[in-house]
């Protein structure tokens, strides 16, 4: 008998994903392994529930790859250096995961000699370039296989496929592509596709549990999150679940993202994301006090650019390198704590406690008390400034023009 060809499958537990195990062993012939690359969304329940199921569904194998630390130290802690928000709204949270997993999915490929690797991807979507581009610059020799992509599947059409096959699970619950990481969870569904509509409140994972108001604090040392309330965890990512948890409650961090795709169409995904959005917040809050004008000019460029570079699957791209080299290098001074206050969809950013506090000087208080300089050095330096608009002006009434 002639042996099987080997697919590693990034598998997710969802509708595509679902729907590819059960064709490449049933319609494709192929000896199916799957693996799921867990950047922080997934509890061991949780996690074991999707392995079951892919089991169920025919694979010869599965693999859960905790990649979540790495995900952090590589990705989330610059753009929380970056205050990383693309388009002033959505914290690059399946965007920047995505590059991750791919990069797991291909080497667990490699490591068990896979002859071909396959990903649920629609194409229309982004996902399908950040791991058609990871795929081939790290395994080249390794074959890409997109059933939804190649075959221009509908969501109803990948339900119905599974049903003929005495697939059983909640197809209900499989209406929404439900992307849920570390770094905020993304949720896409019939009202998506639509300029004119929202998500309803059943689509979001998590539910408010909170009516009043609660008080937080977020503490930070050189631009990483240290404390949440005072306590320090063990590691950061358990810092970003606790932010997470307390935000959550409230309905903090929901949002819609429209924005411009790889591919050049518009895309829209509803999102919530209460840790990224409420540390992003307090850091931007404590970087005003503890960067200079200049810093914070070109920490926002650099931000911005690393941001977009991420989400169009640039990060192999040794520019990134660059890049968090000077986000990095601009921390070193952004340690304090933030406190905020919580309330239903909405938060207050109170204040900061830094010893790095720019405000905090002898030199004077603003609008009321100068120390550092006398009336007539303000009256001199303010001549001086207006020196290059006077001439030009000048000029101007010179040759008959009033501007």
């Amino acid at each position: 008998m002639e042996k099987k060809k080997k697919v590693v499958l990034a598998f997710s537990g969802g509708l595509d994903t679902s729907f590819a195990a059960k064709y490449l062993s049933e319609d494709l012939g192929y000896e199916v392994h799957t693996a799921i690359a867990n950047t922080g969304g997934f509890s061991p329940e949780e996690l074991k529930t999707i392995e079951e199921k892919a089991l169920k569904l025919g694979a010869a194998s599965h693999a859960s790859l905790d990649i979540t630390g790495e995900y952090y130290e590589k990705s989330i802690k610059y753009m929380i250096a970056g205050n990383v928000l693309r388009n002033g709204t959505y914290p690059i949270s399946v965007s920047s995961e995505r590059i991750f997993q791919a990069i797991a999915i291909i080497e667990y490929a490699k490591k068990i000699g896979a002859d071909a690797v396959a990903h649920g991807s629609t194409g229309a979507g982004n996902d399908q370039v950040r791991f058609d581009l990871t795929f081939q610059i790290l395994a080249p020799e390794i074959e890409i296989i997109t059933p939804t992509r190649d075959m221009t599947l509908t969501r109803e059409y990948e339900i119905e496929y599974l049903k003929k096959h005495g697939i059983e699970a909640d197809f209900k619950k499989m209406e929404y592509s439900i992307n849920k990481g570390l770094w905020g969870t993304s949720i896409g569904g019939k009202e998506t596709l639509r300029s004119d509509q929202t998500l309803p409140e059943s689509a979001y994972p998590s539910q408010i549990t909170e009516k009043g108001e609660d008080r937080i604090t977020i503490g930070f040392e050189k631009g990483e999150i240290s404390t949440v309330n005072g306590k320090r965890y063990g590691n950061k990512v358990d810092s970003i679940r606790e932010v997470e948890r307390l935000g959550s409650r409230f309905g903090i961090g929901r949002d819609m993202h429209i924005g411009d795709t790889i591919i050049g169409i518009k895309g829209r995904v509803g999102f919530e994301a209460a840790g990224p959005i409420l540390i992003i917040a307090a850091h931007k809050m404590l970087e005003k006090h503890t960067l200079t004008k200049w810093q914070q000019y070109w920490k926002d460029q650099i931000g911005t650019w690393y941001g977009m570079f991420l989400h169009e699957s640039q990060y192999l791209e040794p520019v990134m390198r660059d890049m968090e080299a000077f986000l990095e290098n601009s921390q070193r001074n952004v340690t304090g704590t933030v406190e905020i206050i919580l309330r239903p969809y909405s938060f207050t950013l109170v204040g900061v406690d830094s010893s790095f506090d720019l405000m905090k000087t002898d030199f004077g208080e603003y609008g009321e008390v100068n120390k550092a300089w006398s009336a007539d050095d303000v009256k001199g330096f303010t001549k001086i400034l207006g020196n290059q608009m006077k001439i030009y002006h000048n000029v101007q009434l010179r040759n008959g023009k009033d501007e």
